[in-house]
């Protein structure tokens, strides 16, 4: 028989603030985590604004002499794990440390090391090269890094899918403890991509808004005048655990996940099918995997990109599994506010599901002013909403047709 599996500590690190709490508290004030890119000089390139994770002091969190083995990336993964593991209660020992475990994936990985190894390399040949160049920039080493801080013994894995990484992260350590396998696991994601490589790949993907001028009001999901996304940077890392061994420790139980569904598109490389196929099946999976009906379902985390194609096609697989109940349905875009962390936006995006459920409040799609005929549904405008919620779904779809739907659940007996 499956185990039912609990969520006890959500960690953020996000553009809204570094911690839970701050980002949380920030979301629900529909605050912008948007503004000019700092990063780098952003001069010449077509988009010019980024989310930026702002006051991050990695030596907060990390020592000194390890932040050159670590890409940003890694930074944030670990100061979200720390933020979840404080929040969980967790003790990792010797009696339960093979039973504990890790899956944390990103998109892109060390974007921000290879670049500055490359031009290292340029500059100064193949020995101006750091020798911690490739374990400071490949994806599992985020994994890594928090199961060695830890002493996590248990599964150790990674997921690289593009922007749906982090969900199929936490779905996949759903699973893990769901068979047995283990008794905790650690899983989320994070990215750190605001790289002149970065920015402007997408940008000549023309992918990004170019909205240079209005920054905060640049990410727009849903609405009429969206021109494309905004990067967002930071993490989101769930502790998920075996129901009876969170009883076990009296654990504080924040949310219970019950679904994960997947599916592909098998159709274009950055482009979802006209009919929202992949984006419906995978949220269809997900509720059948938790035996849902989706009348039952309170509320939904869109991808919500703020993209033409995204946010017409999200709408269309809406209505297409949800019928006439999708108008009753609320549906928000958090990154509105965050921009879209790409491999760590559903990370994040879980973490705020959960909140969401803990607190009983929906958190708002900020910008949104002009309606879309292709977008009619409620997409909570401009301000956060008390709601009774029971079961909220968050979506998360990526380059590759590759698609994840996560079903959490308010929790009781």
């Amino acid at each position: 028989m499956a185990k039912r599996v609990v969520v006890t500590g959500v960690g953020l690190v996000s553009p809204i603030g570094v911690g839970t709490e701050v980002s949380w508290k920030g979301i629900l004030a529909g605050q912008s985590g948007l503004g000019p890119i700092s990063r780098f000089d952003a001069a010449q390139f077509a988009c010019r604004i980024a989310a930026e994770v702002k006051g991050f002091d990695p030596l907060q969190f990390i020592e000194k002499k390890e932040l050159k083995k670590m890409g940003m990336f890694i930074q944030f993964a670990l100061a979200a794990s720390d933020f979840a593991m404080q929040q969980s209660g967790l003790n990792i020992d010797s009696q339960n440390a093979e039973r504990v475990g890790v899956v944390i994936g990103s998109g892109i990985g060390g974007f921000d090391v290879i670049e500055r190894e490359h031009s290292a390399l340029l500059e100064g040949g193949p020995r101006r090269i750091s020798p911690f160049f490739i374990p400071a920039s490949i994806i599992n080493l985020a994994a890594g890094h928090v199961s060695i801080r830890y002493g996590a013994k248990g599964p150790n894995s990674a997921t690289c899918t593009a922007c749906s990484s982090s969900a199929h992260s936490i779905g996949d350590a759903f699973k893990i403890i769901s068979r047995c396998e283990a008794d905790v696991m650690l899983c989320g994601g994070s990215e750190a991509a605001i790289t002149p490589m970065g920015i402007g790949g997408f940008a000549a993907m023309r992918a990004l808004s170019t909205r240079n001028d209005d920054p905060q009001r640049a990410s727009r999901p849903f609405d009429k005048n969206r021109d494309g996304f905004i990067v967002g940077e930071g993490a989101g890392v769930l502790v998920l655990e075996d129901l009876e061994f969170a009883r076990r420790r009296s654990a504080n139980i924040m949310a219970e996940i019950v679904g994960y569904g997947m599916s592909g598109d098998a159709f274009h490389i950055t482009q979802p099918p006209e009919d929202a196929d992949g984006a419906y099946r995978a949220m269809l999976n997900a509720l059948r995997d938790a035996k849902v009906d989706p009348s039952e379902v309170s509320y939904i985390n869109a991808h919500g990109t703020s993209t033409p194609f995204n946010d017409r096609l999200e709408t269309l697989a809406i209505k297409r599994l949800f019928g006439e109940y999708a108008y009753k349905l609320p549906v928000s875009s958090t990154k509105s506010m965050t921009g879209h962390l790409l491999g760590g936006a559903g990370g994040l995006e879980a973490g705020f599901s959960v909140l969401a459920l803990q607190d009983q409040m929906i958190p708002p799609t900020i910008n949104y002013e002009t309606p879309d005929p292709d977008c009619d549904l409620d997409y909570v405008p401009n301000q956060a909403r008390p709601e009774q919620l029971n079961y909220v779904l968050s979506n998360s779809f990526g380059f590759g047709g590759t698609n994840a739907a996560l079903l959490f659940k308010r929790f009781s007996e």
